[in-house]
């Protein structure tokens, strides 16, 4: 049988007030910071059910239109199979698709970390928020490794 977990794909629609200098996009090291980052600390929001500190790193659009309770309920399914990302803590992110910024100034990161049994796939956007990366949408999927 497949399993497949989804995390709930957030998206702010509706921002404003990009910077208006065109971000440079960050090093590789960068990179790994910024997902590894985001991904535990929503690791640790599911594992505690606390998303505040969540909450409080997301891009300024992100968190105008999802509240903590909000992002509870959102990550209510990963949070109650009680799946722990915490290994890719010393694993390096496997990057799927070049890293871009697109005409919205948003980064783009797309991957996964090479876990086993299971593979740890993201989508992660990140916005320039309050002069620094702040994620914008965060979609996660654990796969079996065998699935692409």
């Amino acid at each position: 049988m497949r399993a497949r977990i989804i995390l709930a794909l957030f998206s702010a629609l509706l921002w404003t007030g990009l910077a208006a200098a065109e971000p440079a996009l960050p090093s590789e090291a960068v990179q790994e910071k910024l997902i590894k980052s985001c991904l535990l600390t929503l690791n640790d929001a599911n594992i505690t059910g606390n998303y505040a500190v969540l909450h409080a790193k997301l891009a300024k659009p992100f968190r105008t239109q999802f509240s903590p309770d909000k992002l509870k309920a959102g990550f209510k399914g990963f949070a109650d199979k009680q799946i722990d990302l915490s290994i890719i803590a010393i694993k390096t992110p496997v990057a799927t698709t070049p890293t871009k910024i697109d005409d919205r100034g948003v980064l783009q990161l797309r991957g996964y970390f090479d876990t086993q049994p299971s593979r740890v796939h993201y989508e992660l956007d990140f916005l320039v928020s309050e002069e620094e990366w702040k994620p914008l949408s965060i979609n996660v999927r654990v796969r079996p490794a065998s699935e692409k």
